[in-house]
């Protein structure tokens, strides 16, 4: 079973984290290839393109500026994992998940990327804000970031799933949207997470994003196999709902 989460925007730079067998991006040449266009570009640009503020343009001008690959940790580098904070990497918490949980993350967790593609959680990044939905013509066949890397990540996907490996798809719908579920041919499950208010179920953007960390941490401290069993999930009070789910997206309710 592979889980899909998306990154966050918010970064910890002095994160903690445990001595691993630390990775290398997948898709470290394309990554410094953008990084290589993205040094040329100026803090009024990247307010533009990111619809940032003028002070996280000039972090991240300065960011691509400093941008550099390692297979070592350093003060820059750290594993993914830990590196981006916000509500689904509280709610994943890898830094209270046991060595042996954190072996199996490593292999069933991937973390969607709009500079790295995708990432498992010890590939060694270095701090960058590049949102998947950033409206960007990167060439003349990648009019945005869905082109450039959507048949890369659908390859690494095909190449380390079999066809009768499920998908758990906790990604935001901004980037999920890379990956042509279609063409994967593998099966995806889609969990959404609904509150009960005013009378009617209705995704609350927070306690989604916490739900979605979670729910992969269950997956990987349980060691589920078997789509069926995240029907059993029922952390924070969630609860499965049949009547509200279809084949694919899978609705929790409290």
């Amino acid at each position: 079973m592979k889980i899909l989460i998306s990154p966050a925007k918010s970064i910890n730079e002095d994160v903690q984290f445990p001595e691993f067998n630390y990775t290398f991006p997948l898709f470290a040449k394309e990554s410094k290839s953008l990084v290589v266009k993205l040094k040329k570009k100026k803090a009024k640009d990247l307010m533009e393109m990111m619809h940032v503020s003028k002070d996280i343009a000039e972090l991240n001008v300065n960011r691509f500026k400093d941008w550099y690959l390692s297979e070592k940790p350093s003060a820059c580098v750290k594993p993914a994992a830990f590196l981006f904070t916000g509500e689904v990497y509280r709610g994943l918490a890898m830094s209270e998940l046991s060595d042996e949980v954190l072996s199996k993350a490593q292999g069933s967790l991937r973390i969607l990327s709009g500079l790295y593609g995708i990432l498992k959680p010890f590939d060694l990044i270095f701090p960058y804000r590049l949102e998947m939905g950033t409206k960007w013509t990167i060439s003349d066949k990648a009019t945005n970031l869905y082109q450039f890397w959507g048949l890369k990540i659908l390859k690494a996907l095909e190449k380390e799933t079999d066809k009768t490996e499920v998908i758990v798809n906790l990604a935001s719908t901004e980037y999920a949207k890379v990956i042509p579920f279609k063409q994967l041919k593998r099966t995806v499950i889609t969990p959404v997470f609904k509150e009960f208010k005013g009378g009617e179920y209705k995704v609350v953007m927070m306690y989604a994003k916490n739900a979605r960390g979670k729910m992969a941490r269950y997956i990987l401290e349980n060691e589920l196999t078997s789509p069926d069993e995240l029907k059993l999930f029922q952390v924070d009070g969630y609860q499965f709902n049949e009547a509200l789910s279809d084949a694919t997206n899978w609705v929790f309710v409290r």
